[in-house]
């Protein structure tokens, strides 16, 4: 049954008390029209809890407003989520990339994340192309999707909300490789699930790599608010101990916004449960609300925590990726690259939701405690063991 108001609904009970179900819930399409974000198809969904969020078309399908009950979850930069066309592939010595990160969700990829690099190229059988030249994070993020449908489906008396696209990143003598995503929640649920299968549509050997860049802010991010996650090692920190303890900010908890805090980023090595899953929260006290990611071990076997502090850019991340924090270079390196043979795919499912008062956060503090404990300390030195993660 359909779980509305407190109350157990059934289809035939949803219809008796409006003339449509978007009266409590639905999905829409909808185009922004001012400013950079002008010509960007937008998926508009409500799930009848109070939760609001939208999907961006023609940005990778990624996630950009979230929000539960009026509170804001998901992050908004200066920048607006700037339409594609407006981007700059190459600019500012790969850094560009940032002039269009905004909302909950960046996906990250699809052949490269992390910093700016240059990648031999000879793979692609092309002769005048040496290296491959990467910005930070990759290109998918801004490719636009071709929609494949969205809408409402009903199994008995449970209802779904839906969409799917494929957004392609292509070109000659290089990659061909395409990102298949399906979202999908429940009415009356407070968890979005995410279903995406990477393909090599070409015939070239091609290197693999994705992150989800998962942003949240304030209120969720607030002073007090805390990191939950099952961590096994703190592998790696942006800066020594010593720069982070200046500042004042460890792990586990955030700070008010500051003018001049430089951000800070952390990787850690965190256990999963008997399923395989790993969940990660962030979560306030003070208003009763969290906000949790569940991935998969076997499929992001990596995590960074990114602190950026700063006013005006106020946002913590949550980050499951494939690969570690070093990038492509240190994978080629230890033969960890995922390199995809033409007609190969990958999948990924990940969950992320609303966790919503006291009742839930503790809950899934006492899960996540249960798979592993986190460091006592604040500023865990960082152990620098790169756990093996082999041929895949």
């Amino acid at each position: 049954m359909v779980e509305l108001f407190d109350r157990h609904l059934t289809r035939r009970d949803v219809a008796a008390h409006a003339g449509a179900l978007s009266q409590f819930a639905g999905v829409r399409l909808v185009t922004l029209g001012d400013g950079v974000e002008r010509g960007v198809r937008m998926l508009e969904f409500r799930t009848g809890t109070g939760l609001r969020f939208t999907v961006l078309v023609d940005r990778a399908m990624d996630i950009a407003d979230c929000e539960y009950k009026g509170l804001a979850i998901g992050w908004h930069s200066p920048s607006g989520f700037r339409h594609p066309g407006l981007h700059e592939y190459e600019g500012e010595d790969g850094l560009g990339w940032l002039r269009s990160f905004s909302g909950l969700m960046n996906t990250c990829g699809l052949d490269h994340i992390l910093g700016a690099d240059e990648a031999p190229a000879d793979q692609y059988l092309y002769p005048r192309k040496k290296f491959v030249t990467n910005t930070i994070h990759g290109r998918i993020s801004t490719v636009p999707a071709r929609l494949g449908g969205y809408g409402e489906r009903w199994d008995g008396d449970r209802c779904f909300l839906w969409c799917e696209g494929t957004a392609s990143q292509a070109t000659v003598f290089g990659e061909d490789l395409h990102l298949m995503r399906r979202i999908e929640i429940e009415v009356g649920t407070n968890a979005i699930h995410l279903h995406d299968e990477v393909a090599n549509r070409g015939f070239y050997r091609t290197p693999h790599m994705l992150m989800y860049h998962i942003d949240v802010g304030h209120p969720l991010v607030d002073e007090g608010s805390r990191y939950l996650a099952p961590i096994a090692d703190v592998v790696w920190a942006g800066h020594a101990g010593d720069e982070y303890r200046r500042q004042g900010v460890g792990y586990r908890r955030c700070p008010a916004p500051r003018p001049d805090f430089v951000e800070q980023v952390w990787a850690h090595d965190l256990s999963a449960d008997p399923q395989g899953l790993v969940p990660v929260a962030l979560v306030n006290d003070r208003i009763g609300l969290g906000f949790q990611v569940v991935t998969r071990k076997d499929q992001f076997p990596c995590m960074l925590e990114w602190q950026n502090f700063q006013a005006g850019l106020y946002t913590l991340g949550i980050e499951p990726a494939t690969h570690h924090v070093p990038g492509a270079k240190f994978a080629r390196e230890r033969d960890e690259m995922i390199w995809l043979e033409g007609g190969a795919t990958r999948r990924y499912d990940t969950t992320l939701a609303i966790l919503d008062g006291a009742a839930e956060i503790a809950r899934c503090e006492a899960a996540i405690r249960k798979i592993g404990p986190q460091p006592d300390d604040d500023y865990p030195e960082p152990s620098f063991n790169y756990r093996p993660l082999g041929k895949r």
